[in-house]
């Protein structure tokens, strides 16, 4: 038990989590989604991509990951596009926005 918990804090632990192949892609509004967990421990977590063709014609890419796990890969997927449609909802065109807690200060 020690082993376990000394190891975790030194950075040790479990094996690395691994990506799986990437799900199907799936279409909503004019973003793409694509599901691809991370298997971690017989589980997956949540986790994938969300795209959209910009007006000028360049892909934006959003990575999208959650802190859900689930038993099962197809679940897993399931949660992802939902999630990742509630969060097109709320947040759109915001997304590929820079996030301002990593701005440089002068």
């Amino acid at each position: 038990m020690f082993k376990k918990l000394f190891s975790g804090l030194m950075g040790g632990g479990d094996k690395p989590s691994t990506g799986t192949r990437p799900a199907e892609p799936v279409h909503y509004q004019d973003y793409t989604i694509v599901s691809q967990p991370d298997s971690q421990g017989g589980q997956f977590r949540v986790s994938g991509t969300i795209t959209k063709e910009g007006a000028d014609g360049r892909t934006r890419e959003h990575r999208f990951e959650r802190s859900d796990m689930l038993p099962g890969r197809e679940a897993c997927d399931e949660m992802m596009v939902a999630k990742a449609k509630r969060y097109i909802d709320e947040v759109g065109e915001a997304m590929f926005e820079a996030d301002p807690r990593e701005a440089s200060t002068p």
